[in-house]
């Protein structure tokens, strides 16, 4: 049943599928109902990939996004975390 919130529900949908939260998925879905899908996907990534940041700054973000655990977390365990928020 489609919801007055999400203008794009077929994009919605599909990222929710692939593990995105309900926020997110709504915040691109929403942006991509007003441009092309692959206009909004280009806008994205301007922090650089979590593989190329320290375990210190990972913690940070993550704090900031409020992941619970996060200081029992190796790298690799906030990395996903972070990305499955």
């Amino acid at each position: 049943m489609p919801r007055a919130q999400i203008k794009d529900e077929k994009t919605y949908e599909a990222l929710r599928r692939e593990g995105a939260g309900k926020e997110k998925a709504a915040r691109v879905a929403n942006k991509a109902a007003g441009s092309s899908r692959s206009s909004v996907g280009r806008k994205g990534g301007k922090g650089g990939p979590y593989e190329d940041r320290s375990k210190k700054e990972l913690y940070d973000e993550a704090k900031k996004v409020g992941i619970d655990g996060r200081s029992s977390m190796s790298k690799g365990e906030l990395i996903r975390a972070l990305r499955n928020r």
